[in-house]
């Protein structure tokens, strides 16, 4: 029987994120936001290992991010990250692969470090509605806001249909040998995420629906508003 594994590429830097310091490791009410990322994943009993890609001169994590000891029995610390996302993903799927920790017929599940506000329930449905689709699947929402093509000078070119549109996000859901096959075969400057190299393959991964609380870190405005996501989940 299949298990789930999931995999976060932590190599990056952020730099648009404008913080002195690799955004995933900047802290948000007392915790860097890698250390949320791996805490919502290694609090899903269904995941039964959890390995996060850091670069190779990686020198914030073994400081930055504490895990109590039955999340950190789960987690894998793999020092292989690439120069792009997707070779940090090719890289970390390698490395579990390669030593016995996954099984080609298990499944991954693939996210972003900087989605530190991922709730339970997405996760959940993700699982459920992908977890057993041949291809896989994604968490993404449909596109609600009216989209313009730029003319590259600050003028629109056309308004775009947003019909049939979703935007992705992340946990990307995928069986392991299918997902080495796709980014084996891809070129990494051209991949965005694991479905466009999945698609790549003529394959149609399932779109589940996502949560609008599970955004990516890329702006300084972000920060706030994973601040005040956060402190209603405490509240």
């Amino acid at each position: 029987m299949s298990r789930y594994f999931a995999l976060v590429p932590a190599a990056g830097v952020g730099s648009r994120f404008g913080a002195t310091l690799p955004k995933q490791y900047v802290r948000i009410a007392g915790r860097t936001v890698l250390e949320r990322t791996l805490r919502r994943l290694l609090d899903e009993p269904q995941i039964v290992r959890v390995a996060v890609v850091l670069a190779r001169d990686d020198a914030w994590f073994e400081r930055e991010v504490r895990l109590p000891e039955n999340l950190a029995a789960k987690l894998r610390t793999l020092y292989c990250g690439g120069e792009s996302r997707a070779e940090s993903v090719f890289n970390g799927l390698n490395s579990l692969l390669k030593h016995g920790v996954m099984q080609p017929d298990d499944k991954v599940l693939v996210h972003d470090a900087a989605r530190c506000c991922l709730p339970a329930e997405a996760l959940q449905r993700l699982l459920q509605e992908a977890g057993q689709h041949p291809v896989g699947g994604i968490l993404a929402l449909p596109v609600a806001d009216t989209l313009k093509r730029g003319n590259g000078e600050n003028h629109i070119a056309e308004t775009v249909s947003r019909s049939g549109l979703w935007q992705a996000q992340t946990p990307q859901l995928f069986p392991a040998a299918l997902l080495q096959q796709a980014l084996a075969d891809a070129n990494p400057a051209e991949i965005t995420d694991e479905a466009s190299a999945v698609e790549r393959l003529g394959l149609q991964p399932l779109l589940v629906q996502g949560d609008s609380r599970n955004l990516k870190l890329t702006w300084p405005a972000d920060e706030r508003i994973a601040r005040l996501l956060l402190q209603e989940e405490a509240t």
